[in-house]
């Protein structure tokens, strides 16, 4: 697997959550869905940074939606994630359960 594939944490739950939002992804959602999930408070100045950074990478996409008088006339930028996107995250996990592959006895005895 090229070491590019690999995603980083932060990638990585990114992109579980535009996997679990499915068309509701957009900034603010997947900023909330991780806070849900993981507990992970980030601001959503990171959430933009990875999802630019992912869609740099042909991973994720986005379309721009139309703009709604709830947001002050501002638009939503919707997510998806693309097949390249899956296949990282699939990459991803399979590295990270050989790497933990017969761990648990080491971890519940520490």
């Amino acid at each position: 697997m090229p070491r590019g594939d690999l995603l980083g944490s932060l990638e990585y739950i990114v992109l579980l959550a535009l996997v679990r939002l499915g068309p509701d992804a957009y900034g603010m959602t997947v900023r909330r869905e991780i806070e849900t999930r993981v507990g992970r408070n980030l601001s959503i100045g990171a959430v933009y940074a990875t999802l630019d950074r992912l869609e740099a990478k042909g991973y994720v996409s986005s379309i721009v939606g139309e703009p709604t008088a709830t947001r002050g006339g501002r638009a939503k930028r919707h997510f998806r994630i693309e097949v390249a996107g899956q296949r990282a995250l699939k990459a991803s996990e399979d590295a990270i359960r050989s790497m933990s592959a017969g761990l648990k006895r080491r971890w519940e005895n520490a």
